[in-house]
């Protein structure tokens, strides 16, 4: 499939002004001289591919082309191709930059990852970028910075399917420090051991904070994760199709047979 930058769509879960989403505006503007900025209004880290429904959504219009909305990333693409863009969908939708890494399972937590999810439902081409951390150490934003736009247009150069999206992860090491670029498959990794911290409020009840404690990947099933470790820039083509084929042939057959048999 031919990407096309004429008419960028920029998104994220940090917030309408995270410092990844100023870099991402920065960046697609060397592509594109239509770039429109409509994401959260407060961080929605962790939002996944929620869709609020139970309550109206509030628009505010910053300057033009530029809108904060009291919702999810997805709410975000939905009212950008509903209704402020609807008159003119854009060519490609870019996430990010998120802060902290979205990798293995990350993805299915992920509001930086769920923008790019909404818009490939949407038929509109789609990446997700995010930049890795390290605890107790400043985010390295100028990795990103510096390797966003060769990446980003090795993608357009290349181009995917209709279907997929790209998740893209930066490493957490300095520029001169990256060794190159892969494509990856999406890792696993070990999902005891999360940090969930107890703590009591002011008036004595008990409430809880999660924290972050997935350190360990599978072993065979850690591609990215391992790729960002060793300090090269991590390209995932995802798709939104989860269906298991081959347990959907096993099963069909036994399982046709079987309701065949109790109707006889």
């Amino acid at each position: 499939m031919t990407v096309s930058p004429a008419r960028i769509l920029i998104s994220n879960d940090d917030g309408i002004n995270a410092p990844g989403l100023k870099i991402l505006e920065k960046v697609a503007r060397e592509f594109s001289d239509d770039v429109w900025v409509i994401a959260p209004e407060n961080e929605q880290s962790g939002a996944g591919h929620s869709l609020t429904l139970t309550r109206p959504l509030r628009l505010r219009k910053l300057e033009e082309k530029r809108w904060a909305v009291d919702g999810t990333p997805t709410d975000c693409v939905m009212i950008a191709v509903n209704h402020i863009m609807a008159d003119n969908l854009p060519t490609l939708i870019v996430s990010g930059v998120n802060r902290g890494g979205n990798l293995a399972e990350d993805v299915t937590y992920s509001g930086t990852v769920s923008v790019a999810m909404e818009g490939t439902l949407c038929n509109i081409p789609s990446i997700a970028f995010s930049q890795c951390i390290r605890p107790e150490q400043r985010t390295k934003w100028e990795t990103a910075e510096r390797f966003a736009p060769e990446v980003l247009k090795s993608l357009l150069d290349t181009g995917w399917p209709e279907g997929v999206l790209i998740n893209v992860n930066f490493p957490a090491f300095v520029p001169d420090e990256i060794e190159g670029i892969r494509v990856t498959e999406q890792g696993k990794r070990q999902m005891l051991g999360n940090n969930i911290e107890e703590r009591v409020d002011p008036r004595g009840f008990r409430y809880y904070w999660f924290g972050l404690g997935r350190e360990v990947g599978v072993p065979g099933h850690e591609t990215d994760l391992k790729s960002v470790r060793e300090k090269y820039i991590s390209i995932t083509p995802l798709h939104l199709n989860l269906t298991h084929d081959q347990t959907r042939h096993d099963m069909a057959e036994a399982v046709t047979t079987k309701f065949d048999t109790d109707k006889s």
